[in-house]
């Protein structure tokens, strides 16, 4: 497997990328957009993963993945989930105008489905197939969940506090206001439905499976629910089983 590393400068934003394919980028015409959770980075093993088997199976597939706004080695120093959408939508079209593939997929996971799912509801579905896993249905609740005292008194003043696992990034009240009105339960994905497959662990003590089998049912979008499963699928059993599904997914 061949990585590649991309800077997409569009729009005043200078998104950093990594292309995995198999020996020819030519003969790519399957591509798959992975994104990952809060705080994470685009040298993500679960997706390295992930591409290894799917292209391993597949020579015509390729993922690309990239940092987010203020993740990794993203210039940008404040987080807005705004700034989001637009990176996923500038990725899209990078593929579509460089690439120019016949099917475009989406494979996400937390954070990442959740900012999946906002595009969804705003802009349409631009995916042939999307796949989720781990999804932060309730990420609003996610992130203030995790927040001491003492941050919501700065937050209340009007500062900012620091987040974030990889990379610590600078948020603000207006950010978590974002989140809550992003609130992806209030939204309709019925005629998306048929295009999404959701895959979560029975043990995630992140974002609980009771509101994603919530939304689910709201939206009669399939679940596979994996016994003892985390938040990560830290098990190599787990997660080969999730990559398994996937690949099967988007098989064309």
């Amino acid at each position: 497997m061949t990585h590649k590393n991309i800077d997409i400068n569009e729009g005043g934003y200078s998104i950093r990328s990594l292309l995995y394919y198999g020996k020819d980028l030519k003969t790519v015409d399957h591509v798959v957009i992975a994104t990952y959770g809060f705080g994470g980075v685009k040298e993500n093993h679960a997706i390295e993963k992930f591409a290894e088997r799917i292209i391993g199976k597949y020579k015509n597939y390729g993922v690309i993945t990239f940092d987010w706004p203020c993740h990794g080695a993203d210039a940008r120093k404040k987080l807005d989930l705004s700034e989001c959408l637009t990176y996923l939508d500038l990725v899209i079209q990078y593929i579509r105008a460089n690439i120019n593939p016949d099917k475009i997929y989406n494979y996400s996971s937390s954070f990442g489905a959740f900012v999946t799912l906002d595009y969804l509801s705003k802009k349409g579905n631009p995916f042939d197939r999307i796949g989720l896993r781990c999804p932060a249905i309730k990420m609003y609740d996610a992130l203030t969940g995790t927040l001491s005292e003492d941050d919501w008194s700065k937050l209340n003043k009007g500062k900012e506090i620091l987040m974030g696992f990889d990379r610590k990034m600078k948020i603000g009240s207006d950010f978590l206001s974002q989140m809550k009105e992003a609130d992806v339960t209030k939204n309709d994905y019925i005629d998306f439905a048929d295009s999404i497959l959701m895959i979560q662990g029975t043990s995630d003590q992140m974002v609980p499976i009771d509101a994603t089998i919530q939304f689910s049912e709201d939206n009669v979008i399939e679940l596979i629910q994996v016994e003892g499963a985390d938040h990560p699928f830290s098990n190599p059993k787990h997660m080969d089983l999730a990559i398994a599904k996937f690949i099967e997914w988007f098989q064309d």
